[in-house]
């Protein structure tokens, strides 16, 4: 299984990005599959999860200004984000769960056994 991300990059504050989680070895409509980030010096956090039946749980951080979705097609799981803060910086990582978890159980990191590279995402002030 392997999980990529990518689509990080420089932003100005109030911009948008939108992050990929291309999957290989799993398919996405069938896994849940989450972003956590992490910041210089901070533990990772949950951002949002996608699970297999489309559901999506989002960390209060985020809310309204972060949206999942999934393209069964591509196998890709997408995070778009806009209305980018300072504290958003962060290293971005993709993450898959294959057992079955209730949503907001699945904002905990250790639910997941597969995890991507992760993308750098900084926004500038």
């Amino acid at each position: 299984v392997q999980l990529q991300a990518s689509g990080g990059g420089l932003v100005q504050v109030g911009g948008s990005l939108r992050l990929s989680c291309a999957a290989s070895g799993l398919t996405t409509r069938n896994t849940n599959v989450g972003w956590f980030r992490q910041a210089p010096g901070k533990e990772r956090e949950f951002v949002v999860v996608i699970s297999r039946v489309g559901s999506a749980y989002y960390a209060d951080s985020v809310k309204g200004r972060f949206t999942i979705s999934r393209d069964n097609a591509r196998n890709t799981v997408y995070l778009q984000m806009n209305s980018l803060k300072p504290e958003d910086t962060a290293v971005y990582y993709c993450a898959a769960a294959s057992r079955n978890y209730a949503l907001s159980y699945l904002s905990e990191s250790s639910r997941y056994n597969y995890w991507g590279q992760g993308t750098q995402v900084t926004v500038s002030s």
